[in-house]
């Protein structure tokens, strides 16, 4: 069974829906009311009913993620959600099983989240969420950690009733290095980090020498890249087909 996405966020959304209109609106209680501000007052309701469950469902992604609680972090996604990342790029299903696997090896990362900013249309939204990816491991034989910066830009769509994730595709801003111990050095092969985007190319360092793939082309700071990314959101909330990058 689907995790109620919404279950923790009920009693405070009903206080806040309950203000909007200062009375909850009923046919019963709706004397005096026009239709038209009845009207306004359901949609209003709905808004911020939607855009309350996004966050709860962003916000859900990381801690689940994080914690490998995967039944539940199933639950975010719909049936054909695809994640984007630097070292996976696939379906849902497939995501899970890349990252148990990952867990099972001993590797670990953490997602921080900022600001969420949400364009809704109708059944269907963007979302954009200033984050922060953390991963420690061993770099040309000394530990370090990579912090990464920047954002994740998710389609999500309500279906059924539900919100859940359709594709995320996280932009890579600015990354930087450094080893656990702040006496220990460590001298990177410069011809392989210079492959890669600068956005991300202390993490895709540290992940290729962990042994993954590393796709060399995802959106960053500013590009062609991150255009396109754009494009697809606006075609998106006008309804359109999901197109591929």
């Amino acid at each position: 069974m689907p995790f109620p996405v919404m279950a923790g966020l009920a009693p405070a959304i009903h206080v806040l829906l309950h203000g909007l209109c200062h009375k909850t609106w009923t046919p019963a209680t709706s004397a005096g009311m026009t239709l038209e501000k009845a009207s306004e007052c359901m949609a209003a309701r709905t808004d911020l009913a939607d855009r309350l469950a996004i966050r709860e469902l962003i916000e859900n992604w990381a801690a689940w993620r994080d914690t490998g609680r995967w039944k539940e972090f199933r639950s975010v996604w719909h049936d054909d959600g695809v994640m984007m990342a630097t070292w996976f790029q696939g379906g849902a299903d497939d995501f899970i099983r890349a990252s148990q696997e990952s867990f099972a090896r001993g590797a670990r990362s953490s997602h921080f989240l900022g600001g969420i900013s949400i364009d809704l249309k109708g059944k269907r939204a963007i979302a954009q969420t200033k984050m922060q990816i953390a991963q420690r491991a061993p770099v040309e034989g000394v530990v370090c950690d990579v912090v990464c910066s920047g954002r994740f830009y998710d389609f999500l769509e309500k279906r059924k009733g539900r919100w859940g994730l359709v594709l995320r595709q996280p932009i890579y801003e600015r990354d930087r290095l450094a080893p656990v111990d702040p006496a220990a050095t460590v001298k990177l092969d410069a011809a392989l980090l210079a492959r890669f985007p600068e956005g991300y190319r202390h993490l895709a360092y540290m992940q290729t020498k962990a042994g993954y793939t590393v796709k060399t082309d995802m959106p960053g700071l500013h590009g062609p890249e991150l255009e396109a990314l754009y494009r697809r959101g606006e075609e998106w909330l006008k309804g359109r087909k999901l197109a591929s990058m």
